[in-house]
């Protein structure tokens, strides 16, 4: 069954891997985005970026600055900006506690990934995070190949 209605695990979801490794995730949100129509189509068939994005205020509003999503080929006139910033939907509650914590520790805000829910809506996992020093990045890449390491041994029983 193929249509409109198909919600199906299909669709790509967009990660950032590097974000766990450069930073330390303090707090996560999942907010909604808000997309133009080419853009949707051009995320659904993967053509997006979120390495280099993150998200700031602007006033008491949300915004994902950063997050590339490439033209859609098959729109006519209906053209958008691949890097313009995109509005993060959130209760007004969570975007105040998020903004006194960001403001209060001097915390960055990284989108982890862009995926879809069961209803087929985007959404964007937000993270609150604190810049990892070099020796820090070095203990996280000194763990994961202990664990890689213990994970094989543990295969060839």
């Amino acid at each position: 069954m193929s249509g409109k209605n198909d919600k199906s695990g299909a669709t790509p979801t967009l990660g950032n891997p590097k974000a766990r490794y450069r930073y330390e995730i303090i707090e996560k949100l999942e907010c909604g985005i808000v997309l133009a129509g080419p853009e949707v189509k051009s995320l659904r068939e993967g053509r997006a970026s979120i390495e280099e994005a993150y998200a700031r205020f602007r006033g008491m509003e949300l915004f994902l600055v950063g997050m590339h999503v490439d033209e859609y080929r098959a729109s006519g006139y209906a053209k958008h900006e691949p890097d313009r910033a995109r509005k993060l939907l959130a209760h007004r509650s969570e975007l105040t506690n998020l903004r006194i914590e960001a403001e209060r520790r001097g915390l960055t805000m990284v989108p982890l990934r862009v995926y879809w829910n069961d209803r087929g809506i985007a959404k964007v996992e937000i993270a609150l995070v604190k810049g990892r020093k070099l020796h820090d990045k070095r203990q996280a890449d000194k763990e994961k190949s202990a664990k890689r390491d213990m994970d094989r041994a543990m295969r060839r029983r």
